[in-house]
């Protein structure tokens, strides 16, 4: 393989890609709304020689090349948060701007700039005849990630019946290959109440203060400690091998798990009056050795939701909000944790093809000192947030693993930012891995996976 052909490849097509990015992130894309960023990367695939590209019926695009059994996929979710507070801009999110070593917008890391680089690794592939004679190379843009990650791959696997060998998810990763994350759910606690008038308020019952009770124990399960006379024992436990002894090894390496409360509800039949019912939505990180069950136990067992007993359910959230096509494809609100092994063929195959390339040490600009820091962490590392991992790997057990341009502090951030170098990296790397990929044989290459310790995952 001639790598420093492809160095030069795709260093010959940073401005094709800078004007692909920057033509994406003109076009708001958030949830659900992505039709014309969709369209906008059709027409990129086609002008750039995919043999096939398709729009399926949940509106994600998918752009193939090569004609092999074996299908060695590129993932790229394309829609984005919204902007937040305007102010807090200093530049326009969606015009954004140039330099000659950034670009700047909305979706420039997370994540359009993954499907910008790879469509380019896709077709520097086919000018430099880099496609095994077995491999079929599939790019994706999918939808609904930032709603409900992961549900597009759902879709992919069971609707368009797509089972790749293995897929890259092209999140940003700060220069590293990452081959996990933790998951995540979203769990509802519903409270009864009874109203009265709030001149004598001791003749109802207040769902609020309730609420406020099972607010604290919540708060008090992400900061506590695991030690023995903590009545409410922290996340932090599952690094315990006492309290997870066949997985806090690898709950070490994500992290532990957290949760917090995000949203807040209530009913009341006017300001003069008791709250009849109140609701929360929690937001739960999970790490290895956590399932939905020991999650919704560990909630529906904490003190205060003992003590107003059957005032109180705990739930999870379920997503049916209509996709862009108008597709409401329902699932429950879980997306499962995952790890591979480092030494799984796929993950080597990105390790060889970014030692061929550009050495040992992580390439890009850090944008931050957080992640200058991870630019001299080791090359194989995990995410901090979530990905569509969670189902391609979390629930499927489709190898995954992930390699992207820009940085995972851009992600959702005021003024975001990525960088042209790591576009340009990204495309080449992804060009050189599936004539370095050895293939899977036998061995399971997950070292865990939450779909397998049982979650009845549709």
């Amino acid at each position: 393989m001639n790598f420093e052909a492809i160095q030069a490849a795709a260093k010959g097509y940073e401005a094709d890609m800078t004007r692909f990015l920057r033509d994406l992130i003109a076009i708001p894309s958030e949830s659900c709304g992505e039709e014309g960023v969709i369209r906008r990367i059709a027409a990129e695939m086609e002008k750039v020689g995919f043999d096939k590209v398709e729009i399926d019926g949940e509106g994600n695009v998918l752009g193939w090349m090569g004609k092999g059994p074996k299908v060695i996929a590129y993932d790229a979710h394309i829609d984005t948060v919204g902007i937040g507070n305007r102010e807090n801009w200093t530049f326009d999110p969606y015009e954004g701007y140039e330099t000659e070593t950034e670009i700047g917008g909305r979706g420039g890391s997370d994540q359009e700039g993954g499907i910008v680089s790879s469509v380019y690794g896709a077709k520097i592939m086919k000018d430099l005849g880099l496609i095994p004679e077995d491999v079929t190379v599939l790019v994706t843009g999918t939808v609904q990630e930032e709603d409900c990650d992961g549900l597009c791959w759902q879709y992919i696997h069971n609707e368009d019946k797509v089972t790749p060998e293995f897929v890259i998810s092209t999140e940003p990763t700060d220069g590293g290959i990452y081959r996990g994350h933790r998951g995540r759910m979203e769990i509802r606690v519903d409270v009864h109440g009874v109203s009265c008038h709030g001149s004598a308020p001791e003749r109802g019952d207040n769902a609020i203060y309730k609420m406020a009770d099972i607010i604290a124990d919540v708060r008090s399960l992400n900061e506590n400690d695991d030690s023995d006379d903590t009545e409410i024992k922290g996340l932090v436990k599952m690094l315990n091998p006492k309290y997870n002894p066949e997985h806090y090894e690898d709950a070490r390496f994500l992290g532990r798990g957290t949760c917090t409360v995000s949203q807040i509800f209530y009913t009341s039949p006017s300001r003069c009056a008791v709250a009849d019912s109140c609701a929360i939505s929690i937001d739960r990180r999970m790490t290895a050795g956590e399932t939905w069950d020991s999650c919704l136990e560990e909630i529906r067992n904490l003190p205060a939701c003992k003590k107003y007993k059957d005032d109180v359910k705990v739930s999870m959230y379920m997503y049916d909000r209509p996709a862009w096509t108008g597709l409401i494809y329902e699932t429950e609100c879980y997306f499962p944790t995952w790890i591979n092994k480092e030494t799984a063929p796929h993950v080597q195959a990105l390790v060889d093809a970014h030692r061929a390339l550009y050495g040992d040490k992580r390439v890009g600009s850090p944008s931050t000192p957080e992640a200058a820091q991870k630019r001299r962490a080791p090359l194989i590392d995990k995410w901090t947030f979530s990905t569509n991992g969670v189902s391609i790997q979390g629930r499927y057990g489709i190898p995954c693993v992930g390699f992207g341009p820009g940085a995972e502090s851009q992600a959702h951030a005021p003024n975001e930012i990525t960088w042209k170098e790591d576009l340009v990296a990204c495309a080449a790397i992804y060009a050189a891995v599936p004539g370095l990929y050895k293939g899977k044989g036998d061995e399971d290459v997950c070292e865990y996976r939450g779909g397998k310790t049982g979650n009845d995952i549709k």
